[in-house]
Parts: structure tokens; sequence; C-alpha cells
């Protein structure tokens, strides 16, 4: 891991701190974000999301990253939405709950009655399932960071699904206190994912079949 400064071009000009800079993904030196700064960021194709009042930058991810969240939507559309159960949405878009200011996971579930969280162009709360894809370079983030986040903000379901292994972690019953998840399930590439607290099952090989590129 470097230091850059703050020429990156990835950055807005307007930043004036240090980052430190692992490939293709940067973090804050300091805890001082909040929505108003993330607010007056550029819309300029990368990921900004505030943990705990530190800035977090992702790039654009991989065709097959991608590939995967259009897999886990299509089965969770057919499964949530098309059963008037919830709805799902994807990223970019903003979740503000505690100590987010925002996430912005890859896949959002909501139930159908928590719908009124969303306002002012944004998610203002806490949704019943969020969903993050590994990229090798950002990797920490989703399995450190946020599940610890996701965790104490008390989102009761998170999958992290890790397109190497092809297997998906399953994490539920979060312990606000501890800022971790109580019950932790491995799916393995030919298992099948049955959420602990939707009506949600499935093959997780469906998530990673027929990609016609699988470059991460």
């Amino acid at each position: 891991m470097t230091t850059a400064q703050t020429n990156s071009p990835l950055l807005p000009a307007s930043v004036q701190q240090r980052w430190e800079v692992p490939d293709l993904f940067l973090r804050s030196a300091d805890a001082a974000w909040n929505r108003t700064r993330w607010e007056q960021l550029p819309p300029d194709g990368n990921r900004y999301e505030v943990i705990d009042g530190v800035l977090y930058v992702s790039t654009a991810p991989s065709f097959f990253h991608q590939w995967i969240i259009r897999q886990i939507v299509r089965v969770l559309f057919a499964q949530i939405d098309d059963t008037h159960i919830g709805i799902t949405l994807w990223a970019p878009l903003g979740v503000f709950m505690p100590g987010c200011d925002p996430v912005q996971p890859d896949v959002v579930v909501l139930r159908q009655d928590d719908l009124a969280i969303i306002h002012d162009r944004r998610i203002n709360g806490v949704p019943a399932l969020l969903i993050e894809v590994l990229s090798p370079s950002n990797a920490e983030l989703d399995t450190t960071v946020k599940r610890a986040a996701y965790a104490r903000a008390g989102v009761p379901e998170y999958w992290i699904v890790r397109p190497e292994q092809r297997d998906v972690i399953v994490c539920s019953q979060p312990d606000l206190n501890l800022g971790n998840y109580t019950q932790s399930d491995h799916v393995p590439p030919d298992g099948t994912l049955v959420s602990p607290t939707l009506p949600v099952q499935v093959a997780i090989a469906t998530f990673f079949a027929d990609a016609p590129d699988t470059t991460l």
C-alpha cells in the first residue's frame, strides 16, 4: 500500500487530504466526511462511500462483477419483486443509515412495508438485505469494514459474494454493539442459498454461470 497526494485523477481537485492507494481503491486519511461533503463530490463514474466519517473511493468494476449482479437481480426480481414482498435495487444508489453517509451496496432489497424510507432521491433507513460482490482491489472493504458497519446499523442480512471462490457468505443476526453478525453461513459453489430472513432460495452457481468473460 502506498500513499498518494490529491493529484490522482480519481479524486476531486477540491479534496485536500492525503490518500492511501491500494490498486484501484482509495481511502481518505481523515474521518471528517459526512453527507454534506459527499453530496458535493462529482458524478465521475467512481463509487464514493462514507463509513464512520472515512471516504472510500472505488473505480468502475469488471464486466464479470456486473454480470454477477445481473444474475442476482434476476433471481431476486422473481422471488421478491414479482411476489410483491419488496423491491430490488442496485448501485449506484446512496443508502443512508447510522454510520453510513452513505454506502452504495451492489444490491439492495427493501420489504414492501419499508418503502417509506425512500425519499429525497436516496434510501434513508435500514434495508432488509444488502449484497456486495467482491472485487480484487477492495475485498477488505466489503468483508471487514462494511460487514461491521452493516451489523452496527442493524441490517438483518448481508451477502458477501466471492467470485474467485464462486461461493457466498450469508451473514445474519446483527449485534449492533459488537459491530458483527452472530450468524455466518458459508454456501459452497454447488450449494443452495436459503435466506434466513426472506423467502429466497437459489442455487448460487446461477450467479456465475454462462458469463462470456470471467476476468476480475
